[in-house]
Formats: C-alpha cells, structure tokens, sequence
C-alpha cells in the first residue's frame, strides 16, 4: 500500500518549486542582503587577510555555523543574513555594524 505519498528527492525542503525560488531570492531578483559586498570589502583589508574560509573559522567562535561556501554565497548576495550573523560579522572582522549595512 502506498496511500500516495511520495517520496521527496534529497535536498528539498518540500515545498512546490514556485514557493521554494520565493524562499531563496528578493521579489525583484537583486540581492538578498545590503551587507555582502562590505563584509567581504572588509575580510580583504583585515590585517591579516581573511580567507573565507578563516572567516567561517572565526564566525563558527562566536556560535555562528557557516563554511566558506555560506561566506562565499553571503558576500556575493546570494544568501539572506539574520541579525544574529550579522552581529557575528561586525564582530569578527571589528566593524560597527553600520559599516555592513551602508
């Protein structure tokens, strides 16, 4: 018996592709946060330079879970960012968080 249900592919949170895009990206395609550009703009002029991965490293001290490849989505505007990740950042890298934000 299988009372119709299916099974879902790995990797899918379950919900019909047309409202997954919508978890994922802005109404209007751009960017999912302000804050990526600067946060990498700031990593690079860290003394010393930060990888993405160091920076993943340093976020994860502050209870903050990414990888490089979470940074790398983050800096160029592909990832959303939660206040919580965001005050990691300006910790970590010894900016106001204005900084981020402008």
């Amino acid at each position: 018996m299988s009372f119709g249900l299916r099974r879902r592919p790995q990797g899918r949170i379950g919900l019909p592709n047309q409202q997954q895009e919508f978890m994922y990206k802005n109404k209007n395609g751009e960017f999912n946060n302000i804050a990526g550009k600067n946060i990498a703009r700031h990593r690079k002029l860290a003394s010393p330079k930060l990888s993405q991965r160091a920076l993943a490293d340093k976020m994860q001290l502050f209870g903050i879970d990414l990888d490089k490849n979470a940074i790398q989505r983050i800096e160029c505007g592909k990832r959303f960012i939660t206040d919580i990740e965001l005050v990691a950042f300006s910790k970590v890298l010894e900016v106001e968080i204005g900084e981020l934000v402008t």
